[in-house]
């Protein structure tokens, strides 16, 4: 059994299963991906993602305001603590840092700011972290130490980073999530990251609808193609399928529900 732990199922481009996203999670069971975890990205829609979780057994929920999303609102500790203080949320996130598109240090202020005040939520409800990081690292890693992020981990979500990177994070007791990117052909540093990430310590995730592996790559992702990157990695790592994905099912329920 696989776990897609990481997907925003409420982003699905749905027009292939006429809009029912059962029917894409059916064919996703098909391949073996089973559990779903759909992180929020704003509080706006927050509630179309606890619907589903509500709705669904197999289906957790997260919450969080995305770096990238409305840079000048001011998340408060309260607001966030009453969304994520409920049992179907089980993990706060995405959250971090995304410096891409960022074009100013005010910009860079706010979201370390929006960044802190999601660790500490985390650490009040003894959550665990769902991280965001892009073209911050440096700032990402000394923000989760200053914060004391290893009393409740997380995961470095679609990781991207170099292997020092993964280094620091993983002493802090975070997991290390790999998306359809390492199925890229530029993506040679990433495989060796991927190569060198403890097995105990790996996710999977799709990402969808972003990022989808080779051969789909272009297309819009949805969880089925989790498949495709899980037998990848089994390849890259020299292990059997079957082996990875029993090791990665354990590792998301040791982080998220165990």
């Amino acid at each position: 059994m696989l776990i897609d732990s990481h997907c925003h199922l409420d982003l699905l481009d749905l027009t292939k299963y006429n809009g029912d996203l059962h029917l894409a999670l059916a064919v996703a069971a098909e391949q073996d991906v089973q559990h779903f975890l759909c992180p929020g990205v704003d509080l706006e829609h927050f509630p179309n993602i606890l619907k589903l979780a509500q709705e669904n057994k197999n289906i957790f929920a997260s919450v969080a305001l995305h770096p990238s999303e409305e840079v000048q609102y001011d998340l408060q500790e309260q607001e966030l603590l009453k969304l994520a203080d409920n049992p179907l949320v089980v993990a706060i996130g995405e959250t971090g840092l995304d410096y891409y598109y960022a074009s100013n240090e005010e910009e860079h202020v706010m979201q370390r700011k929006r960044f802190v005040t999601h660790i500490r939520v985390a650490r009040e409800l003894h959550k665990s972290l769902i991280i965001h990081s892009r073209s911050a690292p440096e700032d990402i890693v000394n923000i989760l130490r200053a914060e004391h992020a290893e009393d409740i981990g997380g995961v470095m979500h679609c990781f991207v980073d170099d292997w020092q990177t993964a280094q620091q994070v993983l002493a802090m007791g975070f997991y290390i999530s790999f998306s359809g990117i390492i199925t890229f052909k530029n993506a040679a540093d990433l495989r060796e990251v991927a190569i060198q990430v403890p097995l105990n310590k790996m996710l999977l995730e799709t990402d969808a609808p972003y990022l989808a592996p080779v051969p789909y790559r272009g297309k819009p992702n949805e969880p089925a193609y989790l498949r495709n990157t899980a037998e990848f990695m089994a390849n890259l790592r020299g292990i059997s399928y079957n082996e990875l994905a029993e090791i990665t099912t354990e590792n998301f329920f040791s982080l998220f529900v165990g």
